[in-house]
């Protein structure tokens, strides 16, 4: 009992201690200062700024290469999932073909069908591939191995070099395949406040 006395005791003695600090007291007191990282520079964010805008091209970097370059470099980074030569490995299936393969129920994938502008190849080599190493490859690889894999499609000529300017000129020739998905749960108007019931949307 004498023990629990004693411990009420240092209890009320440190409330009545920290009742103490006043409001002006502890604004006198200097802030604790940190050092954790630093500011970023317009040169550290370039290297994170590689956002291009697919449709027009406007981002795609200097750079070029040939299909013979994308043809080596596809067989050393990308066959081991892709297959030789495009043709379908264990992880993934062929990578060209039909440009007409999104129109029929049994749709085949490949750039020639499901890219509408040509610059979304490249803007996703360069973001997720190789799959093991993304980002590692520089922008002349990139280039190269979206020559190569657009001529499995025959969207550009044997010994042909690809760089921006290309890229922004190709007319895919699924361009007009797709539609704008205007349906009112598609939505993806910001609200912050006074929102309307997701039932009501589009209404």
């Amino acid at each position: 009992m004498q023990s629990v006395k004693i411990l009420a005791g240092f209890v009320a003695a440190a409330v009545l201690a920290l009742a103490t600090f006043s409001d002006a007291t502890l604004a006198g007191m200097s802030k604790p200062s940190f050092s954790y990282g630093k500011s970023i520079s317009n040169s550290d964010l370039a290297a994170w700024d590689i956002d291009i805008s697919t449709s027009d091209g406007v981002g795609l970097p200097p750079g070029s290469g040939t299909v013979a370059e994308g043809k080596e470099i596809f067989a050393n980074q990308c066959a081991s999932c892709h297959g030789e030569g495009a043709k379908g490995g264990p992880q993934f299936g062929k990578m060209y073909g039909s440009h007409e393969s999104m129109k029929t129920s049994k749709r085949k994938l490949n750039p020639g069908s499901m890219y509408p502008y040509a610059p979304i190849l490249f803007d996703y080599v360069r973001r997720a591939m190789p799959m093991n190493y993304p980002q590692s490859l520089t922008d002349n690889e990139v280039y190269a191995l979206t020559a190569y894999i657009y001529n499995l499609s025959g969207l550009v000529k044997d010994g042909a070099r690809v760089d921006a300017n290309t890229l922004k000129a190709m007319k895919m020739p699924n361009r007009n395949g797709f539609i704008v998905d205007d349906r009112p749960d598609a939505s993806a108007t910001r609200c912050m406040e006074n929102c309307k019931p997701l039932a009501n949307l589009g209404k």
